[in-house]
């Protein structure tokens, strides 16, 4: 059995993972080993649909020592005026020069492609079988907890007839034909993507039918623009969110103040979501999507059989030309907290939310410039990924008292304000730059964002012990039937 010795044994060569690896290598002077399944670097990108883009600018995305991209405003397209998104072949060529240019030529890390990881340190080939021993001096690393799904990883989870076309959005590019009918399953980023890739080459959306299990509250994209050009509007609506907070009487009353002010937006005036999963969206899409007229809120579907769809609360029809296209993998599916630092493991997830290659740097600079393992933790509490709309204010919660901490701690501060992958630093106005007006304007925003967590924290806290009398009252009302 072959051996190898390091100070960190990786787990994952996907975005956090190298995100990970990357602050590590840029700040310490430790080995690597960086174990993956995969045959190249980049994860879950490997199998994206050819025209899937990130939903949040370029500028925030990757690891902290090499940008992406160009810092270009977009001049064409749904995303006009607004910084780029890069897309599938741009993300994987970022990776692998990464890990070439940067990584392996550090002379500090080794890297194993498709290779398993049994478990501590035991690794195994998935090519030759050959087995391998990498012993990790400090820690194992679990790049894999938050477990990224795409469609094209799975089949779909409904029964499908054997004559039915039904197909990842990846098959969209390569159609045999020209289909009668499209049917879109799945109404998160996915769904939208596939819809929006449809009317851009041509469909009528009177031919699209989209299956919206659970609506989602969005994003306006254009409020995640980093610098200058946008502080202005960004700004005023921060400002609104602030005010919503603090004006909110129930928080079914919030997300009215939240979309009024313009932080949030949803595909449908007259349908209330029910769900957030960070999902941005720029105008000109929204105006797109708005345009396919058969929207089907029937829940999940069950079964596609040639003529009939089942879904949790009815059926539609359907027929054997119609190609459907399954978007419903979760993605980043919801998985609970548990401690990042465990001794000898650190388990990478987010610690603000949705900025997952952020988090995964910020967990590597911390492990790097801190010793006491709960000192650590305090700094990298999880959140994990939101799925209903309720978590859409826990994760916010979250934000405000992790971004309290990092504050606080001068050294820390100094590094997310030197952090590339930081973008949101660069969201909004700028803090003076004199000594005493920017130490005056930290400290009146601090006491707005505290006053927020109050009232957030108060907010969520009447909201469950209402849902608690609802549940306690029904509960009564049918043992008195009974």
């Amino acid at each position: 059995m072959a051996a190898t010795e390091v100070d960190y044994l990786v787990v994952g060569a996907g975005a956090m993972g190298l995100a990970f690896a990357d602050t590590l290598i840029a700040e310490t002077q430790a080995t690597v080993a960086i174990v993956d399944r995969l045959g190249q670097p980049g994860g879950h990108w490997q199998f994206a649909y050819p025209f899937c883009r990130l939903h949040q600018p370029s500028a925030g995305y990757g690891v902290n020592s090499q940008p992406l991209g160009s810092d270009r405003i977009d001049e064409a397209g749904s995303n006009a005026g607004l910084y780029e998104l890069a897309g599938v072949d741009e993300i994987l060529a970022y990776y692998q020069q990464l890990m070439t240019h940067t990584l392996l030529r550090s002379g500090r890390v080794r890297y194993f492609p498709m290779t398993e990881h049994v478990g501590d340190g035991h690794c195994r080939s998935l090519v030759t079988g050959e087995e391998h021993r990498i012993t990790a001096r400090v820690r194992i690393v679990d790049a894999t907890y938050q477990r990224v799904s795409v469609p094209a990883m799975r089949p779909p989870a409904y029964e499908v007839a054997p004559d039915v076309m039904c197909v990842p959005p990846n098959a969209l590019v390569s159609l045999p034909s020209s289909p009668d009918r499209f049917t879109v399953v799945g109404g998160g980023k996915t769904g939208m993507d596939a819809c929006l890739w449809l009317m851009q080459h041509g469909t009528d959306p009177a031919s699209i039918t989209w299956i919206v299990p659970h609506d989602a509250w969005l994003y306006d994209r254009a409020l995640v623009q980093p610098g200058p050009r946008f502080a202005e509007h960004i700004t005023a609506v921060l400002t609104g969110q602030l005010e919503a907070i603090t004006q909110a009487e129930s928080v079914d009353d919030l997300f009215e103040r939240l979309e009024k002010c313009g932080r949030l937006v949803r595909l449908d005036p007259a349908v209330r979501p029910t769900r957030f999963r960070c999902a941005t969206v720029s105008q000109a899409e929204l105006d797109q999507l708005r345009r396919i007229e058969h929207v089907v809120r029937l829940g999940r579907v069950r079964s596609i059989g040639p003529d009939t769809i089942v879904l949790d609360d009815g059926e539609l029809a359907t027929t054997p030309t119609t190609v459907h296209v399954d978007c419903t993998a979760d993605g980043l599916a919801p998985r609970p907290a548990v401690p990042v630092f465990q001794d000898r493991r650190i388990v990478l997830q987010a610690v603000r939310t949705c900025q997952q290659v952020f988090s995964a740097a910020l967990i590597a600079h911390v492990e790097a410039a801190y010793a006491e393992e709960r000192e650590k933790n305090r700094l990298c509490e999880p959140i994990p990924h939101p799925d209903g709309d309720l978590d859409l204010l826990h994760t916010l919660l979250a934000d405000l008292r992790n971004g309290r901490r990092w504050a606080e701690d001068a050294a820390l501060d100094a590094w997310l304000e030197g952090s590339r992958l930081d973008f949101l630093r660069r969201v909004g106005s700028p803090l003076p730059t004199d000594p005493t007006a920017r130490a005056e304007a930290t400290a009146v925003m601090r006491a707005a964002l505290d006053g927020a967590a109050a009232k957030l924290e108060s907010l969520l806290a009447a909201s469950a012990g209402a849902d608690a009398t609802a549940a306690s009252t029904t509960q009564e009302a049918a043992s008195g039937a009974a």
